[in-house]
């Protein structure tokens, strides 16, 4: 990258609304965005594009979020990888790690937060190690997993209910609820 050129982000992710938004949201900070709903669109733009920033979903459609980390960081080491997914703990943030990514965040997230962690990763070799300025609520997280519980059973509210172990009609009532503020 030149001076004068914008520096470039590559976004995999199969959430079509996140992915455009995030593009979006990088776009209006300067950055050239380009956004792949899959692994296989990923690498492709990644081997055309050669971006400084790769953000890649965990879990999706087909390939996963992993094997893409890793093709890309075998064909090029110096492009920073963050991995991004909804369901976050620790043994997924090590196995990301393991397979090349530079950073690991959990959903939600906005480009602010990925861009502090990028600059952290320039300027230092690894991720700002503080916590968020801004934490999500415990209801804000509960509302979110639900959501995504119930996208992974595609609608089905008694599915979702039995896997998260609620009764069918508390979750009702807890899906008629707004978000919660963050």
């Amino acid at each position: 990258m030149t001076e004068n050129e914008n520096p470039a982000a590559l976004i995999v992710d199969d959430d079509e609304v996140f992915r455009k938004r995030l593009c979006r949201a990088l776009e209006l900070r300067g950055w050239e965005a380009y956004s792949a709903p899959g692994g296989v669109e990923g690498l492709a733009l990644a081997r055309e594009t050669a971006p400084d920033l790769a953000i890649v979903d965990l879990k999706m459609e087909g390939e996963s979020g992993l094997d893409v980390v890793s093709s890309i960081r075998a064909f090029d080491a110096t492009i920073s990888i963050i991995m991004l997914t909804g369901y976050g703990s620790i043994a997924t943030a090590l196995e990301a790690v393991r397979s090349g990514a530079d950073h690991y965040l959990s959903k939600p997230v906005d480009a602010d937060q990925i861009l502090a962690a990028y600059q952290a990763l320039k300027q230092h070799g690894q991720a700002d190690p503080r916590p968020p300025a801004t934490v999500p609520t415990l209801a804000r997280v509960e509302w979110e997993h639900i959501q995504r519980v119930l996208t992974d059973c595609g609608g089905n509210v008694s599915q979702t209910a039995k896997l998260l172990g609620l009764h069918r009609r508390s979750l009702q009532r807890k899906l008629y609820k707004f978000p919660p503020r963050e």
